[in-house]
């Protein structure tokens, strides 16, 4: 789109310039100057160039025209020669010569422009002509054509010297419009270097110095120096990259405020956020070692009135059926109001408001009235407490109490601050409730623990005993009767009783005393077998297949597997009466342990319905239960037992992940994985 080159152009941004009373004075366009000037400058060459070739072209005409007027001497004796060879009687070319006389001043009279051939236009150089074309045409040429020699010969002298008098003119003309053309020569070169200086100074003045200038701006500008403005001292395309710099600059300067405002904020959250996560990060570490509630919440309640700079605080946690609030952990708190809040109702105070509404903040206590019917302050405005914020503590139960900040000034808590104060609740919530799992876990563990030693004395030691009974009791009776045949039958039966009994026990010992790590199942499978072949007749064979490459079991796993294996010997020991017994334990795709004998075996409809009397089979079904793994049970009577336990290669995942989500390390798989 064309742009206007009138000096009432407006800028880029549509604003009218200022008019020849304001501070930029009226000026046109750098194009239009420029185009002038260059008009200008080649006007004055062009005149320049056009005058020395108009003195050039004179000058060519002028020496042309001396030529020929020198050559009028020649001419003119060339005729008294004709003349002087006529009169002897020789044949001449005297027409000739006359008329290439009268040729020569009919051209110098008139020019050839072709030749080019002209006089100079000075009135003596014309008056000398027209004399001696006069002298030629009245006294000479008649002479000439007459033939009078003599005559002729007398008056060429005198027309000799004015034709040399019109060359010496032509010639005096010639030099001065020579050095008239050295003169023009000289000054179009002083034109050109004045010219060129000229042209440098306007473009530097029009076009290098405002760039300068803007470049400058822009070098300071890039070093932040939002306060420079560019004057604007033109209407040019200059002047209107002035204004739209200067208008950069107001906006840059306007951006660079707000951004570095912007900056600054949030520099400052990110601080607060770094602080939150560092805080988040601490409290949590904190929160997950192993500690006592009451310890938890003293430990939480001092960070947090750090980080807040509170000057009390206090944790307390619900008791939902009888809508209290138990004192678990106070800090900076007064005796006399830890003691009159150690067991509070949950609406009491705001602190149980807390229960319902999630959070509590006043910031000053002396202005809000807890119970406007009573007259009476509140027990924290009474301790000089003038500000608290009370948060609700929960977790996947629910509301499991409140934690509460005391100050005593004024304060008002940003929200940014309240949400980090709930995530802190929610935190120490979950770890209370963590606690709580735990110790319910650690509970069940025991239960169940104990209900399998129960059942593993019922199994054994309780039997023996029974049995040792009855044999006591027919000893007795034989005593009374004095019958020592019976007395000595029974007395090897109840040693035999006794030795059984005491074996039990100390196989319940070393099952309880088991304690293993990953790698070391193997050696306390082989310890089993051998303590096996040890207390009993019934050849037993081992078989380790160790070509696996899979995980070990973890610890609990294998005290399990173990504890299975000693309760299928156990049976084949007092029950099975058999030969043979192999145990197989391989750890493929999947881990396996099978316990086979020849011994007499059992029908399995049996098991439903005389549960007291397979104790141990329940015993080691409880287990695999435990374990996450199958044990199937294959019997017939008079043809051995076969025990199978399979835990699946998921199951062994699950459980390993679950060890180590408790914090300890998974073993690195290995060929000897059952070892």
């Amino acid at each position: 789109m064309s742009t206007p080159d009138t000096d009432t152009a407006p800028f880029a941004d549509g604003s009218p310039l200022p008019d020849a009373a304001g501070l930029t004075p009226p000026r046109h366009r750098l194009s239009t100057r420029i185009i002038l000037l260059s008009l200008a400058s080649l006007l004055v060459v062009l005149t320049m160039i056009a005058g020395t070739l108009w003195l050039s072209w004179k000058l060519e005409g002028a020496g042309a025209a001396i030529n020929d007027a020198g050559s009028l001497r020649m001419r003119a004796n060339r005729v008294a020669i004709e003349l002087a060879l006529s009169a002897t009687g020789q044949p001449g070319a005297r027409n000739d010569q006359i008329q290439a006389l009268d040729d020569t001043l009919a051209q110098l009279r008139k020019g050839n422009p072709v030749r080019p051939l002209f006089l100079p236009d000075e009135p003596a150089i014309h008056a000398q002509l027209d004399h001696v074309l006069h002298d030629w045409q009245q006294r000479l040429r008649p002479l000439a054509q007459a033939g009078n020699g003599a005559a002729y010969v007398r008056a060429l002298p005198d027309f000799v010297a004015q034709a040399d008098r019109l060359v010496v003119l032509i010639e005096h003309d010639s030099a001065r419009k020579t050095d008239l053309l050295r003169l023009s020569q000289a000054g179009l070169a002083a034109i050109a270097c004045v010219g060129t200086v000229a042209v440098i100074y306007l473009l530097y003045l029009w076009i290098i110095l405002p760039v300068l200038r803007l470049q400058d701006g822009l070098r300071r500008m890039a070093a932040r120096e939002f306060t420079l403005r560019l004057p604007v001292e033109t209407r040019d395309e200059f002047g209107t990259l002035n204004a739209g710099f200067n208008r950069m600059a107001d906006e840059l300067q306007d951006l660079y405020q707000d951004l570095a405002a912007r900056v600054a904020s949030k520099t400052a959250e990110l601080e607060r956020q770094n602080r939150d996560l560092e805080t988040l990060y601490d409290m949590a570490a904190f929160l997950n070692q192993a500690r006592d509630a009451e310890a938890m919440a003293r430990g939480f309640l001092q960070r947090v009135m750090r980080l807040f700079d509170a000057d009390g605080g206090s944790v307390r946690v619900m008791d939902a059926q009888h809508g209290k609030l138990h004192l678990l952990a106070s800090s900076g708190l007064p005796a006399t109001l830890a003691e009159a809040d150690n067991c509070m109702a949950v609406d009491a105070c705001h602190c149980g408001d807390a229960t319902h509404e999630g959070v509590v903040a006043i910031a000053d206590l002396r202005k809000t009235a807890r119970r406007p019917l009573l007259a009476q302050p509140s027990p924290c405005t009474r301790e000089g407490f003038t500000a608290m914020a009370a948060f609700r503590i929960e977790s996947q139960r629910g509301a499991i109490g409140t934690f509460v900040l005391h100050f005593r000034a004024p304060r008002e808590l940003p929200a940014s601050d309240r949400q980090l104060l709930e995530t802190l609740a929610q935190h120490l919530g979950i770890a209370l409730e963590h606690l709580r799992l735990s110790a319910s876990a650690r509970q069940l563990a025991v239960v169940e623990e104990r209900n399998l030693v129960a059942q593993g004395l019922h199994d054994s030691i309780a039997q023996g005993l029974n049995f040792l009974n009855l044999q006591v009791q027919l000893l007795s009776d034989a005593v009374g009767r004095d019958d020592l045949a019976e007395a000595r039958e029974l007395v090897p039966m109840l040693r035999h009783g006794v030795e059984e009994s005491y074996q039990d026990v100390r196989e319940l010992l070393n099952n309880f005393r088991s304690r293993l790590t990953p790698g070391e199942l193997r050696p306390a499978v082989e310890e089993t077998v051998e303590r096996f072949r040890r207390q009993c007749r019934t050849e037993a064979k081992l078989v380790i297949d160790d070509r696996g490459n899979n995980l070990p079991l973890q610890p609990e796993q294998q005290l399990q597997v173990l504890f299975i294996l000693q309760e299928a010997l156990s049976n084949v020991r007092k029950h099975a009466m058999a030969a043979h017994v192999t145990v197989s334990l391989s750890h493929g795709h999947d881990f396996r342990l099978v316990v086979e004998d020849d011994g007499e075996g059992f029908d399995p409809a049996e098991l439903g319905h005389d549960n007291d009397v397979h104790v141990g089979l329940n015993i080691m079904r409880e287990r695999a239960a435990r374990l996450g793994a199958r044990l199937a049970i294959e019997a017939r009577p008079a043809q051995g037992t076969r025990i199978e336990l399979v835990l699946p290669r998921g199951g062994q995942a699950a459980r390993a992940e679950r060890h180590s989500t408790a914090g300890q390390a998974l073993p690195r798989p290995t060929q000897e994985s059952l070892r």
